[in-house]
């Protein structure tokens, strides 16, 4: 049958069902929806119980809000790099670094409107991810996870191997982030986020799904980091 993927919008970020052999679930956006999140599910035909996995791209708020509700609903595993499992775990959230002088006033903004509304609940990582690469075949899913270090420090990507990139926030394509795909303009240390796109664009990603805003081509960056 092929590998599918459905993008499940929740507020502010996309969350990502893969199905193939089996079924995964990528992000678990904002606090609070769950409840939309299953009904989203619904209309895929999927069921709860069908999810095996859980990956977190990155411990934001945005990413990380419903997880332990969505868990607890699903039975699934939640896998996160060791790097980031304490934003999850402990809830620890370090501020936002903002690129340029859009990305620092949105930063600075979403910190002082949004934070006193953000109640985050816990969970427990199952799989913590290290440095290298993480294959996705056990969970019946035809790709793997990279480490893709610079929007935060432990930061992941899924690459399937029909040609699709499932990148967090290593890019973004919507308002008020950026009027048209390219690099995020939230990095904790955008020389290696670029370096880390150099190294998802050497293995001939064909199409880019972000958490903010519709997938694109690779080629766009490509120029980005050129």
């Amino acid at each position: 049958m092929g590998i599918t993927i459905h993008t499940l919008p929740l507020g502010v970020a996309n969350t990502f069902i893969v199905k193939d052999r089996g079924i995964i679930l990528i992000d678990c956006g904002p606090p609070r929806k769950a409840k939309a999140f299953f009904k989203n599910l619904q209309a895929t035909g999927i069921k709860p119980e069908d999810i095996q996995l859980i990956i977190i791209t990155h411990g934001h708020w945005d990413h990380i809000g419903s997880a332990a509700d969505i868990k607890e609903i699903t039975g699934a595993k939640i896998a996160m790099h060791h790097r980031e499992k304490d934003r999850l775990e402990k809830l620890s959230q370090p501020p936002l670094k903002g690129v340029g002088v859009w990305g620092s006033f949105l930063a600075k903004t979403m910190v002082a409107v949004m934070t006193p509304f953000i109640h985050l609940r816990s969970a427990e990582v199952d799989i913590v991810l290290e440095d290298t690469i993480f294959s996705l075949n056990d969970y019946g899913i035809s790709g793997r996870i990279v480490y893709t270090p610079g929007h935060t420090v432990g930061s992941v990507s899924i690459l399937l191997d029909s040609g699709e990139a499932i990148v967090g926030d290593m890019a973004m394509n919507s308002l008020p982030m950026r009027f048209s795909p390219g690099l995020p303009i939230f990095a904790e240390n955008l020389p290696q986020l670029i370096e880390s796109w150099r190294k998802l664009l050497e293995e001939g990603v064909k199409s880019i799904y972000p958490s903010h805003g519709g997938s694109f081509s690779p080629d766009i960056m490509r120029k980005a980091v050129s």
